[in-house]
């Protein structure tokens, strides 16, 4: 299962409004969790089983929680059983019809 989701403080004190602290501390959840995980300007996304990612998520969650009395969270799923590895086999797929359409 890969889960993409996007965890932000209610409020910040940063000057410009930046989030970026307090993301920060979201991804190092992530990355701590040692889930296969990829992290882009917009969301992460993990992979692994429904327990273990919720798990993550809502230990993402309280590390913003931790820097803001608000926290926002987006989520999106896509749970496909039997199949593992898509955080990257489901780029190469895509990548592989743009190659054979050129």
């Amino acid at each position: 299962m890969l889960f993409a989701f996007s965890i932000a403080p209610g409020t910040t004190d940063d000057p410009d409004g930046s989030v970026s602290a307090a993301v920060a501390e979201a991804v190092r959840v992530v990355r701590a969790s040692g889930l296969p995980n990829e992290t882009t300007s917009m969301f992460t996304t993990i992979e692994g089983d429904w327990d273990e990612c919720m798990a993550v998520v809502k230990a993402a969650c309280e590390a913003v929680a931790a820097t803001s009395p608000r926290v926002s969270l987006v989520l999106k799923a896509d749970m496909r059983e039997g199949f593992s590895d898509q955080l990257t086999h489901k780029v190469e797929r895509v990548e592989e019809h743009l190659r054979s359409d050129s």
